[in-house]
């Protein structure tokens, strides 16, 4: 017998990061920030997503380390674990059932347009994981478990996103009688939104302004870790590169100037402001004194973060508890709709 299931989908936010490497300035500003402020207008779910991190090899005691250090920046940052479900994907094993049942529903066609594959696997596809490949797959079975309609993505995972409703729409589609016959519908699953917004979505690298900030990067100096202590961001800063022409007045005047661009977008995000008030306050300066002015800024809002997230990797008993109680929560939303998935394909049970 299906568990019963609200008939109308409720507002639920779903999000995750994957615990992969040092956490930066850019999984902070175009991810945990909006983590943060959504928790204060929606019900939310927010997942340390392990089982991604593994379509690459991992170094097991490393990848443990990861999933505290993530924990601990949403928590740092400001998410509250008791009144939203942070938790850690791999406690709860449907997501990987429910992303056989999409592996099914998606197209090869549609996997294949994926462009993020192209970009992680390179000229070396053949010798990539298929877990690589299905990649978005599982992702649109982690945001569809919990029904989430609304789901704060980077420009760069939009793509998934829309693949993630185009297999909501099928899956309902395949199976409509089915999903009228149990009274599951007439939709089974809501198409999410994505929430792209504010002025830094996409943190460039502060070496090459034209390619993302990215963990994987071979140059420390291309990031701003949030565990950088205020020597370290004034140096990267300090560093960082910019052109010899001072900051314009207008936004126009930062086109074909990438670095200026993402210097600028960094510090309007930092100071919760737009890239044009950034320019009418510093528009002719130099980047010197700009730089000077965006390292405090930086250090006034990430040092606390960062401060705060050695305290609780320092005590990882605590932060297994609040996963482990995270996934208590997370698995009492997902069992029954993972029941109910197998009632609509027809799984005994």
């Amino acid at each position: 017998m299906t568990e019963a299931i609200p008939a109308a989908f409720e507002p639920r936010v779903f999000s995750g990061v994957q615990p992969t490497g040092n956490l930066h300035l850019g999984n902070y500003l175009g991810a945990i920030v909006k983590f943060v402020a959504l928790q204060k207008t929606h019900p939310c779910v927010y997942c340390v997503v392990d089982m991604h991190a593994i379509t690459v090899w991992q170094n097991p005691a490393e990848l443990q380390r990861s999933i505290r250090e993530v924990t601990a920046a949403f928590i740092a940052a400001g998410i509250d674990p008791k009144s939203q479900i942070v938790f850690n994907q791999s406690r709860v094993h449907q997501h990987a059932e429910l992303a056989w049942v999409f592996n099914c529903i998606a197209r090869l066609g549609w996997m294949n347009r994926m462009t993020q594959f192209k970009e992680k696997a390179g000229k070396d596809r053949e010798n990539a994981s298929l877990g690589l490949y299905a990649y978005p797959s599982l992702m649109a079975a982690d945001i569809l478990l919990y029904r989430a309609t609304h789901v704060p993505v980077g420009e760069d995972q939009k793509q998934h996103l829309e693949l993630t409703r185009d297999i909501a729409q099928k899956f309902d589609n395949d199976y409509a009688d089915r999903i009228a016959e149990l009274g599951l519908g007439p939709k089974f699953f809501p198409l999410p939104e994505p929430i792209i917004q504010g002025p830094a979505t996409r943190v460039m690298s502060l070496r090459d302004g034209t390619k993302k900030m990215s963990k994987s990067d071979p140059s420390d100096l291309s990031r701003i870790n949030l565990t950088d202590d205020r020597d370290a961001i004034a140096q990267k800063l300090r560093k960082a590169k910019t052109d010899p022409e001072p900051l314009p007045s207008e936004i126009e005047g930062l086109k074909e100037r990438p670095e200026a661009d993402n210097l600028v977008g960094i510090y309007a995000a930092l100071a919760g402001t737009t890239a044009a008030d950034v320019l009418a306050q510093y528009g002719g300066s130099q980047f010197s004194a700009f730089k000077a002015a965006l390292t405090d800024l930086a250090v006034d809002k990430l040092g606390p973060v960062g401060g705060e997230m050695k305290r609780l990797v320092a005590d990882p008993a605590y932060i297994d508890g609040v996963l482990r109680e995270g996934g208590e929560r997370a698995s009492a939303i997902a069992r029954p709709v993972m029941d109910a998935v197998r009632d609509v394909v027809g799984f005994l049970r």
